[in-house]
């Protein structure tokens, strides 16, 4: 046999191999479905869980906010504890954790108890998601690696614009214990099937340290704030969306309008790749994107006290802007350090729910200091508004110190 027959055997088998493996990652993406539908769906069950425990919605809201925080601080943290455990212990005890938080969460009968069970599954779902993509990398050929990682990232985006209105419809039925209880059988389930992963190393997420250090650069710090001000104002408005329905439009019927938002982001989802990808022009498309999200937002208000069905036209828009923002942003960032790409994308995804926690606490600090829900856009539009300041002026302006140039309009 030559040389060239049998580098084509051995590809071919290697192949073959990975083909094997790669029945696994829709097991991850269970994972991060499961995922996706407990970040988001609180906030839809916000008016039930704060009837139930006899609490305030501003209260109520705080979970989604231990939630993400712990995401966003305790995954890196926790992550970096655990660098020398193999990937399969490394996921179990992270889908472990998830699992009890979220069980936790379905037995509360306190605040105090239902934030630590938040705070707990929050820890195992900032730990899984990271190790999820780069397991499912790893178990496939780089030929097929982006549409692995596309199938796990997918069950994050499918958790949230599917999974959450389903889980609200369900909870109308079973109670929003109930909805809890079903993710709990989610994560159980992707925890068995974690059981059967083959052996396969991948590097660490990096840890808060390394994530933290690249800020250094200005205009990553400069972009990574445009992140972090996105994710305040996207949570500081969603979290309370039932109660800004609640307010401004006098309908408790805020299914639809999780809908509505979601399929925008369906929609901005699947667009703003090839947007990107033929423009070459992130920066120009983060600027028009920040300012769909503001008519977005400011529209709201309007179009609720004249009918709540107008409100499904500003939600689609903000939906739709809200779920592309992060894609041209990631691509900035790859291009400003490209020998730290993986370090400068974490540290952007930390910042987004980190400032998807500070939205939430200030949505709920703003409507305790008795401010009319029906006025909550105004507020989430001007921080976007300052978003969009800060990248036109600081990104744009921020010394590139020998950094690859951001394609700007």
């Amino acid at each position: 046999m030559s040389a060239t027959q049998t580098t084509t055997t051995t590809t071919t088998t290697t192949a073959k191999a990975h083909d094997g493996r790669g029945r696994f990652i829709p097991l991850l993406a269970l994972g991060t479905f499961a995922l996706g539908v407990d970040a988001y769906v609180m906030a839809g069950l916000l008016p039930r869980v704060s009837k139930d425990l006899d609490i305030s919605a501003s209260s109520a809201g705080q979970m989604v906010t231990v939630f993400t925080l712990c995401y966003a601080l305790g995954g890196p943290v926790f992550a970096t504890l655990l660098a020398k455990r193999s990937v399969k212990v490394l996921l179990g005890v992270a889908l472990g954790v998830f699992t009890i938080g979220n069980a936790l969460t379905a037995l509360a009968t306190t605040l105090p108890v239902l934030l630590f069970a938040r705070a707990v599954a929050g820890i195992g779902a900032g730990v899984y998601s990271p190790i999820a993509a780069a397991t499912a990398a790893g178990l496939t050929t780089p030929e097929r690696r982006g549409r692995a990682l596309a199938t796990v990232m997918g069950g994050l985006s499918i958790g949230t614009v599917i999974g959450v209105p389903v889980g609200m419809l369900l909870a109308s039925h079973i109670g929003w214990r109930g909805t809890l209880w079903l993710i709990t059988a989610l994560g159980v389930i992707a925890l068995i099937g974690i059981v059967r992963l083959p052996r396969i190393e991948v590097s660490p997420p990096p840890p808060l340290g390394r994530r933290l250090g690249a800020l250094a650069s200005g205009r990553v710090a400069g972009i990574v704030s445009v992140s972090l001000l996105g994710g305040i104002a996207s949570l500081g408005l969603y979290t309370y969306l039932a109660e800004f329905l609640l307010d401004a439009a006098h309908t408790d019927q805020t299914v639809w309008a999780m809908w509505a938002w979601g399929a925008g982001g369906i929609v901005g989802s699947l667009l703003i790749g090839r947007v990107v990808d033929r423009t070459k022009r992130p920066f120009a498309a983060v600027s028009w994107i920040l300012v769909l999200v503001v008519a977005g937002q400011f529209a709201l208000p309007a179009a609720a006290h004249a009918a709540a069905a107008l409100t499904v036209v500003p939600l689609v828009v903000w939906g739709a802007a809200g779920w592309a923002l992060q894609v041209p942003q990631q691509h900035q960032l790859i291009a400003v350090q490209p020998e730290q790409a993986t370090v400068a994308v974490s540290l952007n995804g930390s910042a987004v729910y980190l400032g998807s926690a500070i939205g939430s606490a200030l949505g709920g600090l703003v409507l305790g200091l008795g401010t009319a829900a029906a006025t909550l856009p105004y507020y989430t539009g001007a921080l976007t508004v300052l978003a969009l300041v800060l990248h036109l002026t600081v990104v744009r302006g921020a010394p590139r110190r020998g950094e690859n140039a951001i394609a700007t309009p």
